[in-house]
């Protein structure tokens, strides 16, 4: 049996960067996969608060130099990687200096939740794609984690549906109960429109706010999966609508990469 291609997608991973508990999670299960005869590859953004000197960061130039488009702007992407200490495992960072050259993530010093946050995360989406298209790896699943990966399952059923890296990938939805109040522009579906994406295809995004992006996410991923048992009332209704394939797989269970492992072999023939 040939190796599962594993690629995971997250806004946080230890020891580089946590803002929640899905940065602990994300370090142990790729290396417990990997474990187990998967290939993996992880990409995350190069938040300002990730310390390039420290964690040795270092630009990979033959995949750096792709524009990504955000509405009618074309924002350079710039990759870097760095190894994670005492595993085997190399994490690829999306970086843009408009977008992620701030001392802080998701919330300016005062706590505001910056504007920008859909302009970052739909960068971020389209760049992973274009990223794992330059390097020439096609993914058996793409496991997306939390709301800042919630349009990739979308753009990989229509933009990339018939590119020859992505066209066998089953996507993975995992939800956190990350949810944030901000509402954004009513622009948002403009920006976050690639090559064979309507409006219909978006009208979950319709909202602008964070049960936009899951519901997008929801739709459009292979496999849904709830992390937490203690979800928000809107994000519980929201998950008991969905009729997608959904699992339960707390971050806390002592079985939880079992539980992936069978959904992960289960997903590809």
């Amino acid at each position: 049996m040939r190796k599962l291609r594993i690629l995971y997608v997250a806004s946080e991973i230890n020891p580089f960067l946590q803002v929640s508990e899905v940065a602990e999670f994300l370090r142990k299960l790729p290396q417990a996969m990997q474990e187990r005869g998967m290939e993996i590859r992880i990409l995350i953004p190069r938040f300002g608060s990730i310390n390039e000197r420290k964690n040795r960061l270092h630009e990979v130039v033959r995949l750096s130099g792709i524009n990504i488009s955000v509405g009618e702007d074309e924002k350079p992407l710039i990759i870097k990687v760095a190894s994670i200490p005492s595993a085997k495992l190399q994490v690829y960072f999306l970086d843009n200096e408009d977008y992620f050259n701030r001392k802080y993530v998701f919330l300016d010093k005062e706590g505001s939740f910056y504007d920008d946050n859909d302009e970052r995360t739909i960068f971020f989406c389209k760049g992973v794609l274009e990223t794992v298209k330059k390097l020439g790896w096609a993914p058996d699943i793409v496991h997306c984690t939390d709301w800042m990966t919630a349009l990739i399952p979308l753009y990989l059923k229509t933009t990339y549906k018939n590119d020859p890296v992505f066209k066998d990938t089953k996507s993975v939805f995992t939800i956190y109960n990350n949810a944030f109040e901000h509402k954004f522009d009513e622009d948002i579906l403009e920006k976050a429109k690639a090559m064979d994406v309507s409006d219909e295809a978006l009208a979950n995004l319709r909202s602008a706010d964070f049960e936009g992006f899951i519901k997008i996410g929801c739709q459009y991923a292979d496999s849904v999966v709830k992390a937490n048992e203690d979800m928000n009332e809107k994000l519980s209704t929201l998950l008991n609508e969905i009729k997608a394939n959904k699992i339960e797989a707390g971050i806390e269970d002592d079985d939880v990469t079992e539980t992936y492992f069978n959904l992960y072999t289960e997903l590809v023939p």
